[in-house]
């Protein structure tokens, strides 16, 4: 048995009623569990012998959404990528956390009936040369969870920025602010419901001789990946 199959029994046998799932796919271990169980599983994978996970390497905010929703039906990433260059409806208007059709009734590609937000943790054990990930789905539209800074002191800005860009809050965290958006900015850019153009943009009025937001004036576009072209230069055995 190799060691990451060690690794897995191990936590396994330790962790079997405290957690919901366990993942191991390309070498690599991910735990779900539920938030209430959170801070004790972390005590435990940093402080007992056969784990030892010293160094918390990330902390991040995942929003499920539009998850499984695809023009293209695939599990995986594309050689000419996902957009088909169409006008596809507001995403807050066609697909909630448990919805099965996507935009344009186009449905899910990948069944999901898990809640939309989720917590990963990356941790690493230095004495071990072991490496696992935590993933907590948060069940309410409002997602919070317990923060793990007096465990790992790393996760202080990484919670942060997960508060910032996802608006997921961490209870008990000492000074919970947004750490990468501005003073004063309204909503969470990593939400799949936010636009990409954002809600507002910022210049300098002379007159007012300070900076000003004003609503966005960029407009909305299509993007476009890739083109594939089909005339004489890009035919395969044609020389100019």
């Amino acid at each position: 048995m190799s060691g990451i199959q060690t690794l897995s029994s191990q936590l396994q046998q330790r962790f079997g009623d405290r957690i919901t799932e366990l993942h191991l796919a390309f070498d690599e271990i991910t735990m779900e569990l539920p938030a209430k169980n959170l801070r004790e599983v972390c005590i435990a994978l940093r402080d007992e012998a056969p784990f030892e996970f010293s160094m918390l390497l990330d902390v991040c905010g995942v929003d499920y959404l539009q998850y499984g929703v695809s023009e293209w039906q695939t599990e995986s990433t594309t050689f000419t990528g996902f957009s088909r260059a169409v006008e596809t409806l507001d995403i807050a208007e066609t697909v909630s956390a448990h919805d099965v059709q996507g935009a344009h009734g186009a449905e899910r590609a990948i069944s999901w009936n898990k809640p939309r937000f989720a917590v990963v943790y990356h941790l690493l054990s230095l004495s071990k040369n072991h490496r696992v990930r935590l993933r907590v789905f948060l069940k309410t539209e409002t997602p919070y969870v317990e923060s793990v800074v007096d465990i790992w002191p790393s996760a202080n800005w990484f919670e942060r920025e997960a508060f910032d860009l996802f608006g997921i809050v961490f209870r008990g965290h000492p000074d919970l602010r947004r750490i990468l958006t501005d003073y004063g900015f309204i909503g969470h850019p990593f939400r799949k419901d936010f636009p990409l153009i954002g809600q507002v943009e910022m210049r300098y009025d002379a007159a007012l001789q300070r900076c000003i937001y004003e609503p966005v004036s960029i407009q909305p576009r299509t993007l476009v990946p890739k083109v594939i072209r089909d005339d004489n230069r890009y035919k395969k055995g044609v020389v100019e």
